[in-house]
């Protein structure tokens, strides 16, 4: 049987009608006093220490100068959502910017949101859902980035609109769709276990209920890239190594050159980028069954590496340094290449998708491919332009949904919250 209510003997039962009138978050009460705790911030009931869902497991650091979920080791998880904001007043914006904060905090650190997911009022709806009630806070990362359309003058932010949050272009081939496209906001969630991920994303859209709306969303499984270069590269759905060439996590030097918003390019009223990043979402679909139909010697010309190891023609090993003249013209590996760009350099975090089929009997699967970097103009613009224009792959998968998102630095401490620098 499930509690309508504070167990006897238990703390939380005293004073809670007053404990739930501290704070409002949507239409239950919300306590939050903050105590650090390992890096993540752990939010007490009324004067208690924090309940946490789990028992003690790896916890990824909320605060610091950056985001996690950008260099983070990527997890094996995703639900990612982008969201339109419905309300047109600014300042409830602002508090939903901090409310999810202070709830994101908690989560990350492996504890409920609010009071929890029982022994409240019975007479209103727990701040938590409790679907990850038992479970481990899986490295949850929560990631959150503002879309071109959130400049649109509603919030007084047409002027600090970054240059580098661009409309991108229309590439070649590409078939997107409205619906699955753009977002006034996004927020990306990674964890080793995907119940945790929906659950992060799911309180999310609880608490701004009224406020935001979901405009889509997307699992993801099966991670197609890594940031950390001595672990097993992973494969796409294609059955290739992906991301062989992706900036390391540990890579500062190639962070601060590629991926980080330097302050002399986030100048005046767009200074609060300083320390952020771009980040490129783009739904893929991936035509499996014609793939599966294709040679394997087909197949490794087309991505330029052997399917077995992921060497580069004519090399023997997977980080080999490739020969792109060796290479087909319209290689995938040689089109995309940093020296078939200018130097153009991005961090890839991307993931597999399944999403049932497409009503003529094949999967509706791809790669939901996501892509940090300083400047998408010189960055995703230029590499997607060279494969959109000539990859021979193009033949196997068309790009269907879109989406830019400015990522704001970290949070650095209790008494910061997301956009912070945006907004005041």
């Amino acid at each position: 049987m499930s509690d309508s209510g504070p167990r006897a003997g238990d703390p939380r039962a005293s004073d809670a009608t007053s404990r739930r009138r501290l704070l409002g978050w949507g239409g239950a009460g919300l306590a939050l006093g903050a105590a650090a705790a390992g890096g993540a911030v752990a939010l007490s009931r009324g004067g208690d220490s924090a309940a946490p869902v789990a028992d003690s497991g790896a916890a990824v650091p909320f605060h610091g100068p950056h985001q996690a979920g950008i260099a983070t080791a990527v997890q094996d998880r995703l639900h990612f959502a982008a969201f339109d904001v419905k309300t047109r007043d600014r300042a409830e914006l602002v508090q939903l910017l901090k409310d999810w904060t202070r709830a994101a905090e908690r989560m990350t650190a492996g504890h409920e949101v609010g009071e929890g997911a029982y022994g409240g009022l019975p007479e209103a709806p727990p701040d938590d859902t409790g679907e990850a009630l038992g479970l481990k806070p899986s490295r949850l990362t929560l990631t959150i980035g503002f879309g071109p359309s959130l400049f649109d003058g509603r919030f007084g932010l047409k002027d600090r609109r970054p240059g580098a949050l661009v409309d991108l272009p229309k590439f070649p081939g590409d078939n997107l769709d409205p619906a699955r496209s753009g977002g006034d906001l996004c927020v990306q969630a990674c964890a080793d276990d995907p119940q945790v991920a929906v659950h992060a994303i799911r309180n999310l859209a609880r608490i701004g209920f009224g406020k935001v709306a979901v405009r889509w969303s997307q699992l993801g499984f099966g991670k197609t890239s890594s940031t950390t270069p001595d672990a097993q590269t992973p494969r796409n759905l294609f059955g290739f190594k992906d991301g062989t060439r992706n900036i390391a996590g540990t890579d500062t030097a190639a962070l601060d050159k590629h991926v980080w918003v330097p302050a002399q390019d986030a100048p005046g009223r767009a200074a609060w980028m300083a320390g952020g990043s771009y980040l490129v979402a783009r739904r893929i679909r991936m035509n499996v069954e014609t793939w599966d139909r294709t040679p394997l010697q087909e197949q490794e010309d087309i991505f330029g590496r052997d399917k077995r190891e992921g060497a580069p023609v004519g090399k023997a090993k997977e980080h080999d340094e490739p020969f792109l003249k060796a290479m087909k013209p319209e290689a995938h590996v040689r089109l995309a290449h940093p020296d078939s760009n200018n130097g153009a350099t991005i961090l890839r975090r991307g993931y597999s998708f399944t999403d049932g089929t497409d009503g003529l009997g094949r999967l509706e699967a791809g790669l939901f491919f996501l892509a940090y970097q300083r400047d998408v103009r010189t960055g995703f613009v230029p590499v997607q332009t060279s494969l959109a224009r000539a990859d021979v792959l193009n033949e196997y998968i068309q790009h269907v949904g879109s989406a830019l998102f400015a990522v704001p630095p970290g949070v650095r401490d209790k008494d910061d919250w997301w956009g912070r620098a945006l907004f005041s």
